[in-house]
C-alpha cells in the first residue's frame, strides 16, 4: 500500500520491529521515525504523513502530549493515530481516544493485529482523502464559470459585499466595473456558438491579464462580466477599464472569424464615503453607466 507512516517510540528496537513488520507485508512506501512526541511533532510538520503509530508511555513528551499538540496543527489534524501501549487500563485507552487517537494496539502486540488495524485506518484515510477531493471539486464547480474559469455571479456578489463593508469601515475607495461584449448576439448568429464561446474565453483571459492579483473578476452572466477594484479611485478605474477595452479591441481570431473585431462597453461605479448604501446600489449604478455606454455608441467607458 502506497502510504507514508510515522512511527513514534522511545525504543529504537520497537521502531525497527514495527518498520520491518509493515515493510515485510508491503504496507507503506515511506517511513519516518521519532524517539518521542516532540520529535514526532517536528516530523509531522515537515513530512506528508498518512498514518501515525505512537507509543503512549515515553519520557518527557509522551503520547498524550503528542495528541494534544497535533490537535493544534490544522493541516495534520485528520491524520489517524494508532496508540501503542503496554498499559491496558481502560482509563488510559479512553483518555487517548478522547484526545484524538483513532485506535490502539496493546504491547506486546500481535503482528497480525497490528497489520489489520493499520490496513483499516489507511483505507479509511484513503476514502477520506477522496471525499475531500470530491468536495473540493464540487466547491470549485459551484463557484466557477465552467467556460471561462472565472468566478461566477454568486461568488462575485458575495465578495463585493465583503469589499463594500471593508471599504466603508476603512474609509477607502472601491470601484466596480460592469463590462458587456458589444453585438455578441450577432457574433453567435454569424459564426456559431462555438465561435461565441471562443470570444468569451479570449475576453476573459485578456481581462485577467490587465488586473492586479488582488482584483476580482467574474462572468456575471451571458456576455457580461464584472470586476472589483479594491482601494481604487475613479481615475484609476478609468485607466484600468480603458486598458482592458483597448486590449480586447486588438484581439485577433483565426479561420472564419479572421478580421472580426470584438469591442466592449463598460460602466463604472465608485464607492467613496457613504455615497452608496449597499453593494446592490453599487451594482445598479455601474449597470446604468453601462447602459449609457451602449447608448452612446458602444466601445466606450462611462462612469456613474
Amino acid at each position: 500500500m502506497n502510504a507514508s507512516i510515522l512511527i513514534i517510540d522511545d525504543s529504537e528496537n520497537q521502531r525497527k520491529q514495527i518498520h520491518k513488520i509493515l515493510l515485510d507485508n508491503s504496507i507503506g512506501s515511506s517511513f519516518h521515525e521519532a524517539a518521542d512526541g516532540l520529535e514526532g511533532i517536528k516530523a509531522l510538520m515537515e513530512q506528508e504523513v498518512d498514518l501515525i503509530l505512537c507509543d503512549l508511555e515515553m519520557p518527557g513528551f509522551d503520547g498524550f502530549k503528542f495528541l494534544a499538540a497535533k490537535k493544534n496543527i490544522e493541516i495534520r489534524r485528520d491524520i489517524p493515530v494508532i496508540i501503542l501501549t503496554g498499559n491496558i487500563s481502560a482509563k488510559n485507552k479512553i483518555k487517548g481516544l478522547e484526545q484524538g487517537a483513532s485506535d490502539y494496539v496493546t504491547k506486546p502486540f500481535d503482528p497480525a493485529e497490528l497489520i489489520a488495524r493499520v490496513n483499516v485506518h489507511l483505507k479509511i484515510k484513503n476514502l477520506q482523502d477522496k471525499l475531500k477531493e470530491s468536495n473540493e471539486k464540487l466547491r470549485e464547480l459551484a463557484n466557477t464559470d465552467a467556460l471561462t474559469g472565472l468566478s461566477n455571479r454568486r461568488v462575485m456578489t458575495s465578495e463585493l459585499k465583503k469589499e463594500f463593508q471593508r471599504t466603508v469601515r476603512l474609509g477607502k475607495n472601491l470601484c466596480f466595473l460592469m463590462i458587456d461584449i458589444d453585438f455578441f448576439k450577432k457574433t453567435n448568429d454569424s459564426y456559431g456558438h462555438q465561435a461565441g464561446d471562443d470570444v468569451l474565453k479570449a475576453v476573459a483571459d485578456t481581462m485577467l491579464e490587465q488586473i492586479r492579483p488582488y482584483d476580482q473578476i467574474a462572468r456575471f452572466g451571458g456576455e457580461e462580466f464584472a470586476v472589483i477594484l479594491p482601494e481604487t479611485d475613479k481615475d484609476g478605474a478609468v485607466i484600468v477599464a480603458e486598458r482592458i477595452r483597448a486590449k480586447i479591441s486588438e484581439l485577433l481570431f483565426e479561420g472564419e472569424m479572421e478580421g472580426h473585431q470584438v469591442t466592449i462597453s463598460t460602466g463604472i461605479s465608485v464607492l467613496y464615503g457613504d455615497n452608496y448604501d449597499s453593494e446592490d446600489d453599487l451594482i445598479n449604478a455601474a449597470d446604468q453607466a453601462l447602459y449609457r455606454a451602449k447608448e452612446g455608441g458602444r466601445n466606450r467607458v462611462e462612469v456613474a
